[in-house]
């Protein structure tokens, strides 16, 4: 069975689909006559969908490419193959004045609340610029209002308008950049890794206030992070990246209680408990080695290198994503 048709959602109402999507960045050698001499497999495969008003989780250690799926979602990225299709439209096959209707409805928040913001604007002008270019709020007053009202929703006060981005803290510059996507009224956001730069007690009041979001604007989420402990607070389903591959995909609460791959059961026990008593009873499981180059990945399985599970069929045979369970997949021959 094909990776483009093991995950089909059991709603009809699915607002953006994922399909077998691959990214290969090319390796040049040369100056004068450049030549591809291998590829970057960023993204090798990946398939999931994503219902209207559901936040999905993508997570993985840093490089696994969860970062690459969400560019190219945004098609910030044009993928080496696989389609992505948005309320049933393919992505891949618009171009960029096809696209301008589409980047009012698809939103992202970056990760770097410092570097995400223009420096010489003032926050006002930050949101309404997104306004501008989509023609909202035509009138001046209209969108003055208007800017003054995602603030006030966002948690700022209004006078913040008239403040540049260095007067502000990191939280504050990230509630910016969650009302500057919100501006153009989006229905799906990408949060690309948007609390990993902020402290703990900023991060929990950035994932209440996307949670509040959501349920007032019916919003729709991809929700990428490397911490698993914010990753449950707020999505409804997780998918779990590894050098490019989905290892497993299920409902919050079941990847949590039921971890089935190994990669997965490793990455939650590395979450620490908050009591000291729990924490130094538990086992953890380790991972060994380091993660390998996406330029030349492991035959097989691509986790085999680092599984204490792995047998010698991990190496050669490439694990079919498959469904293990109602809503739970999992890329594991020993499964």
């Amino acid at each position: 069975m094909s990776m483009e048709n093991t995950i089909k959602s059991s709603d009809s109402d699915v607002l953006v689909q994922v399909k077998n999507l691959k990214m290969h960045f090319p390796i040049t050698e040369g100056a004068l006559i450049p030549q591809v001499v291998g590829h970057v497999k960023a993204v090798d495969g990946v398939s999931f969908d994503i219902r209207r008003g559901e936040t999905l989780g993508l997570v993985g250690e840093s490089g696994c490419g969860k970062t690459t799926t969400g560019r190219c979602i945004l098609q910030l990225e044009k993928a080496t193959s696989g389609n992505i299709l948005y309320d049933s439209v393919n992505l891949g096959q618009l171009d960029r004045i096809g696209m301008m209707p589409l980047r009012q409805r698809i939103q992202v928040i970056f990760q770097d609340p410092f570097s995400s913001l223009n420096p010489r604007m003032k926050i006002g002008e930050i949101i309404a610029e997104p306004m501008h270019v989509h023609n909202i709020e035509a009138d001046n007053r209209a969108r003055e209002k208007r800017v003054l009202e995602l603030l006030s929703v966002c948690g700022l006060n209004p006078k913040f308008a008239d403040r540049y981005p260095h007067e502000m803290s990191g939280g504050q510059r990230q509630r910016v950049g969650i009302a500057r996507a919100l501006a153009v009224r989006p229905e799906f956001i990408i949060c690309d890794e948007a609390v990993s730069a902020l402290d703990v007690s900023i991060q929990a009041q950035v994932i209440n206030l996307l949670e509040d979001l959501r349920d007032e604007f019916n919003l729709t989420y991809l929700f990428i992070a490397h911490d698993l402990s914010v990753v449950r607070h707020l999505c409804h389903r997780v998918a779990v990246m590894y050098l490019g591959k989905m290892v497993e995909l299920a409902d919050c609460d079941e990847l949590y209680d039921n971890p089935i791959h190994p990669y997965t059961k490793a990455l939650l026990s590395a979450v620490p408990i908050p009591d000291p008593t729990i924490e130094k009873g538990r086992k953890h499981q380790m991972v060994k080695g380091e993660i390998p180059s996406p330029i030349n990945p492991p035959s097989g399985c691509v986790f085999h290198p680092r599984c204490i599970s792995a047998t010698d069929g991990c190496s050669k045979a490439i694990p079919e994503f498959r469904e293990v369970k109602p809503g739970h997949w999992v890329a594991c021959t020993e499964v």
